[in-house]
């Protein structure tokens, strides 16, 4: 019987391929070491608890640690992974009981990844969050409760909540004004959880436009959209520090000296992979900080696989490597490897950096090599257009403009890549756009999509043939 799966990470990726191995080869031991108490959880539905769409913190998990026993995986919270041994075929863990060394026959570095707050001095104050994990939106929604109404219970963590932390949080007298310290995705969704609680929301980005992975178009809907909706924006605007009063966050200062009272803010400022357990070993790391992969999630170590936000990816447009820490990408790399380390060789798939966002009542999607400088890099002459056009026939009820970006290569014609925003069903036009950048089209091959019609969810030339069309002729 070899040596056990050995599995770094008790989330997404990491819970899907010992899921899978297990599926796959009942008779393999698969240890799971997760460092924390929460296991397999929706990241991305946390604004949304903050905002109080979602009740419970426990609606966010998508597997329990009973589940997991029942699937057979040796399931091992609070055990952290502090070094891997690649010669010895160990890694060193630190729990409950103590420290000591599993051998592995195949390893998973699962680790995810954690939000930067380091350049920002005072990010350690009270009321001072990040958003990067269920403990950190049970603070957040905490602080914005009223403490003599609240209790730990309304945050239906039950049993792997903080109580204390979250209790802690719960005493503090609740914020009037915010500063959102970042215009990325978490900044986005924060203000419009922030707005629902009744604040006066200052959103502060260092650049000059909001989510610039989604280009000029979209970073002009988002940022009409939160005006719309009586959020600050402070674009082009560096903090420099937060400042506290008895510990707490109080203030902040910019770069152009400029200073806003507070009592609360948030650091959405990117976040950066987990590294720190192969960081004395060979395994090779890309230029984006997290671990190089191959087709089949093979790290440059023998029997050292990685997957989710610690591992880049092979892009499906530039065919090179790339970090896009998200969902779906984890969730199939992770299932892949299971399936692969059960015996059965399986590629984990590109990624052509497909994503979704919404602000307010707009919603917006990505996909694909949008910036020109960008494109370049990757050999491409880019030429691009940007449409409006209807979501639905004119003459039927609720119909809003939907603001379409194409970019294709000037040579070839194949599309290199796409944006929409739109208040009516527009985000999941991106899967239209995303389909064609993994079968390689061109652009003149998505002008002859045939894609469906009725009155109530499109016209008869769908806002993407539209753009495809405009930007053929451009070509």
């Amino acid at each position: 019987m070899p040596d056990p799966f050995v599995v770094i990470g008790g989330d997404a990726a990491g819970l899907s391929a010992a899921s899978k191995c297990k599926r796959e080869a009942p008779e393999r031991d698969v240890i799971v070491f997760e460092r924390g108490d929460w296991i397999s959880y929706a990241h991305c539905g946390t604004p949304y608890f903050v905002k109080g769409e979602v009740e419970r913190l426990t609606d966010l998990l998508s597997l329990s640690p009973a589940d997991a026993a029942e699937r057979g995986i040796d399931l091992r919270r609070e055990h952290e992974v502090t070094a891997v041994d690649a010669d010895a075929g160990t890694v060193a863990v630190r729990g409950p009981d103590g420290a000591f060394e599993q051998p592995y026959d195949e390893l998973l570095l699962a680790t995810g990844a954690h939000a930067v707050t380091d350049p920002i001095p005072g990010a350690s104050l009270d009321a001072a969050f990040s958003l990067h994990g269920l403990p950190d939106a049970a603070a957040i929604r905490a602080t914005l409760a009223d403490p003599d109404a609240f209790t730990v219970a309304d945050l239906g963590g039950d049993p792997y909540l903080d109580e204390a932390r979250a209790a802690e949080y719960g005493d503090l007298a609740p914020p009037e004004t915010v500063a959102i310290v970042g215009g990325g995705y978490v900044g986005i969704e924060m203000a419009e959880a922030f707005d629902a609680h009744g604040l006066d929301v200052h959103l502060f980005q260092r650049g000059d436009a909001l989510v610039p992975q989604f280009g000029d178009a979209v970073a002009e809907e988002v940022a009409d959209a939160l005006r719309a909706n009586d959020v600050t924006l402070h674009l082009g605007t560096e903090v420099e520090r937060l400042t506290g009063t008895d510990g707490r966050v109080s203030g902040l200062r910019c770069g152009d000296g400029s200073t806003l009272a507070i009592e609360a803010a948030l650091l959405g400022i990117g976040i950066a992979p987990n590294v720190g357990p192969v960081a004395d070993t060979d395994v090779e790391l890309g230029d984006s900080g997290a671990v190089r992969t191959d087709e089949y999630g093979r790290t440059s170590v023998d029997d050292v696989y990685a997957a989710g936000d610690c591992a880049e990816m092979t892009h499906v447009v530039a065919d090179g490597d790339e970090w896009v820490p998200l969902g779906l990408t984890a969730n199939r790399a992770g299932r892949a490897i299971g399936a692969t380390v059960a015996g059965e060789l399986t590629e984990v798939g590109g990624i052509a950096g497909t994503a979704m966002l919404k602000a307010f009542d707009l919603e917006c999607g990505r996909s694909g090599i949008v910036d020109h400088d960008r494109a370049r890099a990757a050999g491409f002459d880019p030429v691009s257009e940007t449409i409006t056009a209807g979501s639905r026939s004119g003459y039927y009820p609720g119909a809003e403009e939907t603001v379409v970006t194409l970019v294709a290569d000037r040579e070839s014609g194949r599309l290199l890549g796409g944006t929409i925003a739109g208040e009516d069903r527009a985000a999941i036009r991106i899967d239209t756009i995303a389909t064609a950048l993994e079968a390689d089209l061109t652009v003149g091959e998505v002008e002859r999509l045939d894609l469906g019609y009725a009155p109530p969810f499109s016209p008869v030339w769908d806002p993407v043939l539209v753009a495809a069309k405009v930007l053929a002729g451009k070509l």
